[in-house]
């Protein structure tokens, strides 16, 4: 590893996650050491989100989103909608999600999924939030849900994104960011690092999805942590002719513009 001055903000992982949870303080140690000084963990169900805004009450270092993502459910409840406004409505949240469309399974209810993406669309423009969007082989319907808002639809980020240079391309031109994971880094990742190269620095942002997605050249490591970010920014770095200290900063302020933080 190269002597870097790192300043990195993982802008998306489960800090829940019970493979980090049960040493939380350990996780965000070894962030710090490493140069990621902030962590934005984010919320996936309703008691996951109360879990999320605990932490970030708890330790400086963290932020949190709040969000209901219904992959494997049946149903949602209509009081987990009232319990997700009523996170929202408290504070002490930077964005809404993640929330989304993944058409990877075809197990996941499209109609359930896309009534949830819709919601949660709506209380990140209530709300004056970003959106953290999943988006898995649904570029298409994602954009066009996005388009038909009607209005200025909120900010936001694909987060780990995984398609091609021409996705990448139309996602950049609608006007939202991008976040890269350490699937970036993987041999057999070359579409997304050519998907990389159209993605302006002012609307990257780094990300590791921790517990998952750890990165080369560590890649047997588990779980993925906080930490191991520094070496999705070197890949990337490579892959911008770019010194990795520089990318770093660009994609921290980049992340901070996004989700207003200081």
């Amino acid at each position: 590893m190269p002597d870097v001055d790192w300043d990195l903000i993982d802008s998306h992982c489960h800090l829940t996650a019970e493979e980090l949870a049960r040493d939380v303080e350990g996780v965000l140690r070894r962030a710090g050491q490493a140069g990621v000084r902030r962590c934005i963990t984010i919320g996936t169900a309703l008691e996951d989100s109360r879990q999320t805004v605990a932490l970030a009450s708890r330790f400086d270092g963290v932020s949190a989103t709040a969000g209901i993502l219904p992959s494997g459910r049946d149903s949602i409840e209509e009081s987990e909608w009232t319990g997700l406004a009523g996170l929202l409505d408290a504070g002490g949240v930077v964005g809404v999600g993640e929330t989304g469309l993944d058409y990877h399974w075809d197990s996941i209810d499209r109609a359930l999924e896309r009534d949830a993406f819709l919601r949660q669309i709506a209380l990140a423009e209530t709300y004056d939030l970003p959106l953290v969007i999943h988006c898995r082989e649904a570029v298409d319907d994602t954009l066009a849900i996005l388009a038909d808002r009607g209005r200025q639809p909120p900010r936001g980020v694909f987060h780990c994104f995984t398609g091609t240079r021409d996705e990448a391309a139309r996602i950049i031109e609608a006007g939202w960011h991008i976040s890269l994971s350490g699937i970036a880094t993987y041999k057999n990742a070359e579409q997304i690092r050519r998907a990389a190269e159209v993605i302006p620095p002012d609307r990257l942002l780094l990300e590791t999805d921790a517990p998952y997605n750890t990165p080369a050249p560590i890649r047997k490591k588990r779980p993925n942590e906080p930490a191991h970010m520094v070496h999705t920014c070197l890949c990337l770095a490579d892959v911008y002719e770019e010194a990795p200290a520089e990318l770093a900063r660009r994609c921290t302020q980049t992340t901070e513009r996004l989700f207003g933080l200081t």
